[in-house]
């Protein structure tokens, strides 16, 4: 994460340096009363347009994003025209000359070779056409050229050339940032997809044999464990959104207890203690009820007492600016360096994978200081802890699944 940091900080330096230079070269002290000194002020639009032009570049480079920064970007230069283009084909134009964009990309198959920028004049018969002049400064991300900003101006300048390979620089980083949310979503998707495949068929299967054993001695019974079966398959199965809300999630948990209830009967309690104002807090979908079903294996299945049966207990309360929620078991436990190499994924034994996917998410949307913190020993049972920020920003519910 420190270095994440420092690499924004290097790719916001030189946009803060191409401040410090047009505030010297444009601001005028006589429109600056109470707004500090000329350099400031230049310093502080220069930031303020960057951050309006940041956002729609960390969704990558098309035609939408490149609209919807290119203006800002113009504005960063001080240009008469500014394109983006991508390998193929010019995304947008904004300001004067657009009729210069088929010269402009029969110029760009060098740059896009080689990655390095480069000046050139202009081919124009118009009068009224203001830009003569043309820099090109490829776009770059983990050494591949995605495509190329051009800055066009009515003349040659040397601090037009620094200045536009600063800018695309730090349009490079944007799109860098958009590369790594994209790989963080297909990571999350696959991961969510892993849980899905850990779906026991096991646990599938006597879901159905009981909801059949039901069938002529107590349809009703049947019917509702049925619905019990679809609203939780449904929940775990479904195509949209990386989060939910705590209410959901424990919603779903419900529904695989009462399946699991109805196969072990008496020999199975659970106890819930949930704060009410906590239900709305969004969290990483699938998060939760991989560890209720983890401690049911090692409660129930892999308990060894003489009575066999297994209370869990579930916990959600308000701590403050986070949400705490227990699940604790008091079934067979496990071996502490056992549980260390199935966090770290040297091992997979059943129910592992559910334990380390979970914490690893956890870890990608909140941080490292918010894994899961688990006590266990073998016969001891297991309480495993999970911390959630009530507000952590880009982690954003779906909402209700929509009845079908």
């Amino acid at each position: 994460m420190s270095g994440f940091l420092a690499g924004l900080c290097v790719a916001v330096l030189p946009v803060l340096a191409l401040g410090i230079w047009l505030g010297r070269r444009t601001a005028r002290a006589n429109s600056l009363a109470g707004l500090g000194t000329p350099v400031e002020h230049a310093t502080f639009e220069t930031l303020h347009t960057a951050s309006l032009a940041a956002p729609p570049l960390r969704s990558g480079l098309t035609e939408e994003t490149a609209r919807k920064s290119a203006r800002k970007l113009r504005s960063l230069l001080g240009t008469d025209a500014l394109c983006l283009t991508d390998r193929g084909q010019v995304l947008v134009w904004d300001g004067d000359g657009a009729h210069h964009r088929t010269e402009i990309m029969e110029r760009l198959a060098g740059p896009l070779e080689t990655g390095r920028g480069e000046a050139f004049r202009l081919t124009c018969d118009s009068l009224e056409c203001s830009v003569r002049w043309a820099v090109v400064a490829p776009l770059t991300v983990d050494d591949r050229v995605h495509g190329a900003l051009v800055a066009c101006a009515p003349r040659e300048s040397a601090v037009l050339v620094r200045a536009a390979g600063e800018v695309a620089r730090w349009v490079s980083v944007q799109l860098e940032l958009a590369d790594l949310d994209q790989s963080r979503t297909r990571l999350i998707e696959a991961e969510i997809k892993a849980l899905r495949a850990q779906i026991s068929p096991h646990f599938i299967f006597n879901s159905l044999a009981v909801i059949a054993s039901f069938v002529r001695t107590d349809p009703e019974r049947a019917r509702e464990l049925l619905l019990e079966f679809a609203d939780f398959t449904r929940y775990s199965f479904r195509r949209h959104g990386d989060f939910t809300t705590l209410a959901e999630e424990l919603h779903a948990i419900d529904h695989y207890l009462a399946l699991v209830r109805a196969r072990f009967g008496d020999r199975l309690t659970v106890t819930l203690q949930i704060a009410p104002e906590v239900l709305p807090v969004t969290l990483p979908f699938l998060c939760l009820q991989p560890l209720v079903e983890n401690a049911v294996k090692h409660g129930l299945e892999g308990k060894a007492v003489p009575s066999g049966k297994c209370h869990i207990q579930i916990t959600a309360q308000d701590a403050g600016a986070e949400a705490l929620v227990v699940i604790e078991d008091d079934g067979a436990g496990m071996d502490p360096g056992l549980l260390r190499r199935i966090l770290a994924r040297e091992i997979s034994p059943s129910g592992g994978i559910g334990l380390s996917n979970v914490d690893d998410r956890l870890r990608q949307v909140y941080g490292d200081d918010y894994g899961l913190v688990i006590e266990t020993a073998a016969g001891a049972g297991m309480k495993i802890t999970v911390r959630l920020p009530k507000y952590q920003p880009g982690v954003h519910s779906a909402g209700r699944l929509p009845r079908e």
